[in-house]
């Protein structure tokens, strides 16, 4: 047998040794030579969509800050909403049907701030035009110290408060799947859905720490954007000077 012979023989054993390595490496790294698509990311990819659930309310739970942004929907109306919130307080603007007005708390503190368009409307259902128009030209654009004690207090607390918003857009409703990956902004996110969709849909980030970057209520209840976990900012009371003292109770300011 010549040694060119041997040669070919040699050669076509190396090939069919490295079809068959490659073959046995296919379940696990997907295919010989096709990329994972979880490489460089956080691995949250990998897991169950109880799992991602978890660790996105986890990441959420520990952090100290995030900016709230996008469209709620509820029985009380429609509300755009941009809010920077923290475990003492908030601050920021809700946008409704016929008013748009900013919060501010810390603590228990809540101040509120609107046009002279917001406290017309909800003046003149209190007391008429004419004192409509005269308190709103006092409190316009002025913070204006809601009494805890005012039916109001609650509601507008609550878009202030990060326990209570957070808690009410982590979790999704009915049985949990893990959809495809997405990206929010240029971050790479996994999607888990509730409930086929109608339980709502969160985007949780692949990139760093697994926080929940975006969040879509079922039944067309509006999306909003998380961003800028764990950016501290700062919360001050209002000057004096900008302040209005309205008294023990607001007029009636809903929607």
């Amino acid at each position: 047998m010549t040694s060119a012979v041997l040669s070919v023989r040699a050669r076509s054993r190396r090939t069919a040794l490295a079809v068959v390595l490659c073959a046995g490496l296919a379940t696990a790294l997907t295919a010989c030579g096709s990329e994972d698509p979880d490489k460089g990311t956080n691995g949250v990819g990998k897991l169950t969509a109880t799992q991602i659930e978890k660790k996105a309310q986890t990441a959420a739970d520990s952090a100290d800050a995030v900016r709230l942004a996008g469209t709620l929907v509820s029985k009380g109306g429609t509300y755009t909403l941009n809010m920077r919130l923290r475990d003492t307080g908030g601050r920021g603007s809700v946008v409704s049907k016929d008013s748009t007005f900013e919060l501010l708390r810390i603590g228990d503190e809540l101040y509120l701030k609107a046009d002279a368009g917001f406290w017309s409307h909800a003046e003149e259902s209190d007391t008429g035009s004419e004192a409509g128009e005269a308190a709103a030209d006092k409190l316009r654009n002025k913070y204006v110290k809601v009494p805890e004690g005012d039916p109001a207090y609650q509601q507008l607390r609550g878009f202030t408060d990060k326990e209570v918003l957070l808690d009410g857009l982590l979790t999704l409703h009915g049985t949990l799947t893990k959809g495809g990956r997405e990206k929010v902004d240029t971050t790479r996110t996994v999607q888990i859905t509730g409930g086929e969709g109608e339980g709502g849909t969160l985007d949780v980030s692949l990139e760093g720490t697994p926080y929940p970057l975006r969040f879509a209520r079922g039944g067309g209840g509006g999306t909003v954007t998380l961003s800028d976990w764990g950016h501290d900012f700062a919360l001050e009371a209002p000057a004096k000077t900008d302040t209005v003292d309205y008294g023990k109770q607001l007029p009636r300011t809903s929607s």
